[in-house]
């Protein structure tokens, strides 16, 4: 069994394994996690337009900011089911969005979850909705399998000051810009703090919605309503981190802000692009605790990062070993890991829309394989369908011969086999270097592609296993009865 690593008054000393010197043990530091939903590097300190993120941007100048941290999937439930566990997804049974909820699928042997790891080690474990009488949290869990036992010990704020050391994660309500409320109307409206208390920023007149949309109205209101909501968020954020405060509880809290997945717009979301797995990572280390090595408070710290190395890394920030078998990687603190080289992502089925796409990230590129290509961007998905306005709108308009040929690539019929881009001068994505004859380009995919075969292999990955079709057609119904199902998709 591992060691425990316990805190000392001048640092963590390991105990209990014939360590050279031991200190008076020191409580460990609490630990928050705020969660944001559907964004990516789409705060004021990372350079984005249109938005107002003052609490955002003096969290990074306070702490790390990382600029290379990548969701394993870009969809919440896979997401969330791997940085839970700190395994990928698609190891564990985990990899189809809404899977495995009440069929009695359990983790693999050894495969626990982190706030079961941190309640050993003495921590009281929290899933924040309420500050007071305020709804701050929505409580998301959103995992792709069932689990014994409780997750959390509680969802009040007011628990955490009284119950110390804690892990607390406080999962921001999701950011989607009123799409229910405006087309969907399957769920009650709820105002959250911050939610309309501002000014917006961004209006159609004022934004920039990348190339590969056509520059028309209806796009242009739907990136100013995503923008303006990140702003919304940050005022959420702003009063978590007030509270904390107020609760004397910032010198003694590590603080972590990062997006269970990326971009809510059509490519987005449930797309194995720079958009769908791009997030935010920013990381506050408290006051009263030793900063670790390399901690240098408001430089951009471009050390590849996967989502699946928060768990490790939060669970040796609380003492505790890295447990064996576990995949993601310590990434902060005197025993962080050697750089990752790259980090893989995975889209599988998402809905009702069945998919296999898998794909590596390093500092330069981005490699994609499409395993079933002949199911291409403008496959139905019927919930992207009635919500993104942006996909019916490019439909008529690639029908008109109105979408320039960068446009126009999304409505292909089948998607590339394989995709490579340079993410240093096309952060867009719509260069595919895949059959490019330049020899850096051929020597990147050679590499990318060889790297994800390894990861494949050694990982475990149970994505060539389909689901039975009676599975799929349950959620082609599910989704049916709550968007419909738009006309195109019934012609025969």
């Amino acid at each position: 069994m591992n060691a425990t690593w316990q805190w000392a008054a001048l640092g963590v000393c390991l105990i209990g394994s014939g360590s050279a010197w031991a200190a008076p043990p020191r409580r460990p530091p609490n630990i928050l996690w705020i969660i944001g939903e559907n964004i990516s590097l789409d705060l004021g300190v990372y350079g984005a337009h249109g938005v107002r993120t003052p609490h955002l941007d003096r969290l990074a100048t306070q702490g790390l900011r990382f600029t290379h941290c990548y969701a394993t999937g870009p969809v919440c439930s896979a997401s969330r089911s791997a940085f839970m566990t700190g395994m990928y997804q698609t190891s564990i049974g985990a990899h189809n969005a809404r899977s495995h909820r009440d069929d009695g699928y359990r983790l693999p042997a050894g495969v626990r979850l982190l706030t079961h790891r941190l309640r050993e080690a003495g921590y009281f474990t929290a899933n924040v909705r309420r500050i007071g009488p305020r709804e701050v949290g929505t409580g998301k869990v959103d995992l792709n399998f069932t689990w014994d036992g409780q997750l959390f010990d509680s969802e009040d704020w007011a628990d955490l000051k009284t119950h110390q050391p804690f892990y607390a994660q406080v999962n921001l309500p999701e950011v989607e810009y009123d799409i229910y409320d405006r087309q969907c109307a399957r769920k009650e409206r709820v105002e959250w703090v911050g939610e309309r208390d501002h000014e917006p920023i961004a209006t159609p007149d004022n934004v920039r919605p990348p190339p590969y949309y056509p520059d028309h109205p209806i796009t242009r209101q739907e990136w100013a309503r995503y923008l303006n909501s990140v702003s919304g968020m940050d005022r959420r954020v702003g009063h978590i981190l007030a509270q904390l405060e107020a609760d004397g509880l910032t010198r003694n809290t590590v603080v972590f802000f990062f997006a269970d997945n990326g971009r809510l717009e059509p490519r987005g979301i449930h797309w194995c692009t720079d958009a769908g797995l791009h997030v935010p990572l920013l990381i506050r280390w408290p006051a009263d605790y030793p900063q670790p090595p390399g901690y240098r408070p408001g430089v951009p710290n471009h050390r590849i990062v996967s989502l699946i190395d928060l768990t490790a890394t939060t669970l040796a920030i609380a003492g505790i070993r890295r447990p064996e078998g576990i995949q993601g990687e310590v990434f902060l603190g005197d025993h962080a890991d050697p750089p990752r080289q790259y980090a893989f992502a995975a889209r599988d089925r998402i809905d009702e829309t069945v998919q296999r796409i898998r794909s590596v990230h390093d500092q330069q590129y981005h490699y994609v394989r499409n395993f079933l290509p002949d199911r291409p961007f403008t496959a139905l998905n019927r919930y992207k369908e009635k919500c993104f306005l942006i996909l019916p709108l490019m439909r008529q308009l690639h029908a008109e011969g109105k979408l320039d040929p960068v446009q126009a690539a999304l409505m292909a019929p089948r998607l590339p086999d394989e995709e490579l881009y340079d993410l240093t001068q096309d952060p867009y994505e719509i260069r595919n270097l895949a059959n490019s004859p330049r020899p850096e380009h051929q020597a990147a995919l050679h590499r990318l592609r060889a790297a994800l075969d390894r990861w494949i292999k050694e990982t475990g990955d149970q994505g060539n296993q389909f689901e039975p079709p009676e599975v799929v057609s349950r959620y082609e119904k599910e989704m049916h009865e709550w968007f419909g199902t738009p006309a195109w998709a019934t012609r025969k």
